[in-house]
């Protein structure tokens, strides 16, 4: 399946501004027509997505949305920059790869779909947990750049949490990856391979 292309308006956001430019902002002109092409862009994949059937129409969809979500994000996080805005991004481009690979999940059927839709779930929660590692660091650096050295280490402190946090988040998920693994077996085995799973992810 052929992967639905952004118009160079909307790479542009990401790919051909220099630092200098990305901290402009734009104005409500050049705001609007990038807007635009966006919607412009949408329509047309969502259109083209109408010469696949089943599921592969399904799967042409979700990244039609995607896209469409990702270069919006993209466009706000030029034209306001900040540690949040990017942090929207990359939740955006989150929310668009998950939506995308379990439609491509259901291409699968039994264990097989079940653990592709826990592993398209974990990489999801992976990529925002990074996310919110990076907007909690810089957003608490920038705040202790004005101030004492006890708020450069609440910050520091701040950064160590998120990262505990996120590290939590990424166990789980994974844990629940390999629980499902688990149910391709029976009786005995399946028991052992649970309790194999608890062990590696800190679950006993």
């Amino acid at each position: 399946m052929k992967h639905i292309k952004l118009s160079a308006v909307a790479v542009a956001v990401t790919l051909a501004v220099s630092s200098a430019a990305m901290a402009q902002i734009l104005s409500k002109d050049q705001y609007k027509a990038s807007k635009d092409d966006i919607a412009a862009d949408y329509k047309t994949a969502k259109g083209h997505c109408d010469s696949y059937a089943g599921n592969a129409k399904d799967i042409c969809r979700a990244q039609a949305n995607g896209n469409e979500k990702v270069a919006m994000a993209e466009l706000d996080a030029q034209n306001k920059p900040s540690a949040n805005a990017r942090y929207k991004v990359h939740v955006a481009k989150a929310d668009a790869d998950y939506a995308v690979a379990k439609e491509k999940c259901d291409d699968r059927a039994g264990n097989i779909k079940d653990v592709c839709l826990k592993q398209a779930k974990a990489v999801e929660v992976a990529a925002k947990a990074d996310a919110t590692v990076q907007m909690k660091t810089i957003n608490a650096n920038d705040k202790a750049a004005d101030t004492s050295n006890k708020a450069n280490n609440t910050a520091y402190e701040k950064g160590v949490d998120a990262r505990r946090d996120a590290a939590a988040d990424k166990r789980d998920a994974d844990y629940a990856v390999a629980k499902e693994k688990c149910d391709a077996f029976a009786s005995t085995v399946k028991n052992s391979c649970l309790s194999d799973a608890k062990v590696r992810f800190g679950k006993v």
